[in-house]
């Protein structure tokens, strides 16, 4: 798509997260960037980006790897790829919710280990979540749509918001203080950004406030959850279990949670579908060719 529009298009062929000096270097010879949500786009890379780029197009929803006002005070236009990636994410948000709560991931390392006598009555006994109440934090695009296939469960619906959400309200859902929720969910799931106001946002003391038979999962960003209180949490039945598709650290994984048997463990694929990669990809491409173009960009960042 770049290519067709005429530009000539440089791109990084490492799997791996370009390093901060050469992101800085690279930045400063190119009209745009396409980054990802592991290329930190910090005051240093803007600095250095200032004087030429005229865009960084974020091919992620989230963007708390952008120092978006210092972007702002460039001039630099900031995007990123909302709605292209929401029902993908909805979708392994559930995979994980119900891994969790039938213990998939230890069951399928017993059958891989060979270590599977055959079937038992009480081996590997789960948790019912149909019928169950379900408290979606954030709701957003993609907390709405794990609300909506809620519905095919049959599951009381509760969610957190700094509004009301309309789209939640009309599935039927009810907005309620965090603590109530965290304290009245069998499943708690997390869909906010990355800031200040959400960083550890689980702590030791909103897990006390969990059930003992609650399942937590998070699809968001890693550090919306204390991932040490989390871990001590889960190692005293504070919380019966956790699905996890992201970390504090990325990419390393605490060893703790690698050797717990209640923790489904997925390496931040939330939104990794070959169409939804492709949309996603498409978005960012769309983002640069405008504004290289002096048109608006399609889906800036609120913040700006």
């Amino acid at each position: 798509m770049l290519a067709a529009a005429g530009l000539d298009v440089r791109v990084n062929s490492r799997p791996t997260a370009v390093e901060p000096d050469r992101l800085a270097r690279q930045a400063a010879c190119h009209d745009a960037v396409i980054c990802l949500a592991t290329d930190r786009i910090d005051g240093a890379v803007i600095d250095a980006a200032r004087a030429r780029c005229r865009i960084f197009a974020n091919c992620a929803v989230g963007y708390d790897n952008i120092d978006v006002g210092a972007a702002r005070r460039a001039g630099i236009v900031v995007t990123h790829t909302p709605d292209v990636l929401t029902e993908t994410t909805a979708d392994l948000t559930w995979a994980l919710i119900l891994a969790a709560a039938r213990r998939l991931g230890q069951a399928e390392r017993v059958v891989r280990a060979g270590a599977w006598r055959g079937w038992s009555m009480l081996d590997f006994l789960g948790t019912d979540v149909g019928g169950g109440t379900i408290g979606v934090v954030g709701a957003g695009r993609i907390g709405t749509a794990v609300l909506r296939r809620a519905r095919g469960f049959s599951m009381r619906m509760l969610y957190t918001s700094r509004r009301d959400a309309e789209a939640a309200d009309a599935l039927g859902a009810r907005r309620v203080p965090l603590n109530d929720l965290l304290a009245n969910s069998d499943v708690v799931t997390l869909h906010v950004p990355l800031g200040e106001s959400t960083r550890h946002m689980i702590d030791a003391g909103a897990l006390q406030r969990m059930k003992n038979s609650a399942i937590l999962v998070n699809t968001a960003r890693g550090a919306v959850i204390d991932e040490a209180a989390l871990i001590a949490a889960l190692r005293e039945g504070r919380i019966a279990a956790a699905g996890l598709d992201v970390y504090e650290s990325e990419p390393r994984v605490a060893p703790e949670l690698l050797r717990m048997e209640n923790v489904v463990l997925l390496p931040h694929i939330g939104s990794a579908t070959t169409a939804t990669r492709q949309a996603m990809a498409n978005c960012a491409a769309r983002n640069v060719i405008a504004v290289l173009r002096g048109q608006p960009p399609l889906t800036p960042i609120d913040e700006q």
